[in-house]
């Protein structure tokens, strides 16, 4: 895909009048992850992580976003006692009652600017995220297989879903 992305441009711009040589040719059809991390998977990593690792793990599996949507969460977005949150993927607008367990966690994150944030300090990255998910489900022998950062939200909705329907599991997703 990306060669005949490249080869297109190239005939749009001019270097080229030959056909595209990846005409024709199949594309790969990429299927999801049908992967359902259990509750014991998910405590073994969480209980190897260090706290701000802890606390993106808690924020991510409370309010079933994805994980960019996660990081980028910040106090000014907590309005009326709801979280608001604007999907970075497909642009939806939530809002989460802060209550009982997300009410707690909130309650120990920092009262101002981006709520997660490393040891330092500063503000959790993608990266820093990853490292300390890396290294934790490492810890605690998890293959990555069979735990990836991206499960977390299939998790939540489907937990979501036993205990509260599926409604409740689709407004929580958007």
């Amino acid at each position: 895909a990306l060669f005949s992305h490249m080869f297109n441009k190239a005939r749009e711009w001019g270097y080229t009048d030959n056909p595209n040589p990846c005409a024709g040719v199949k594309g790969y059809k990429e299927s999801g992850r049908d992967v359902y991390v259990s509750d014991e998977l998910y405590k073994s990593v969480w209980m190897a992580a260090e706290q701000p690792l802890r606390d993106v793990l808690d924020l991510s599996y409370l309010t079933a976003q994805r994980p960019a949507d996660v990081l980028k969460m910040s106090a000014e977005d907590i309005i009326d006692n709801e979280l608001h949150i604007t999907q970075n993927k497909t642009k939806q607008r939530l809002r989460i009652a802060i209550e009982g367990e997300l009410e707690e966690l909130l309650n120990r994150l920092p009262k101002e600017g981006r709520l997660l944030r490393n040891s330092k300090g500063q503000n959790l990255t993608y990266y820093m995220f990853r490292g300390l998910f890396d290294k934790a489900r490492l810890k605690a022998g998890i293959e990555f297989n069979d735990f990836q950062l991206k499960d977390l939200r299939a998790k939540a909705g489907t937990d979501k879903e036993e205990k509260q329907g599926m409604a409740a599991a689709k407004d929580q997703l958007g």
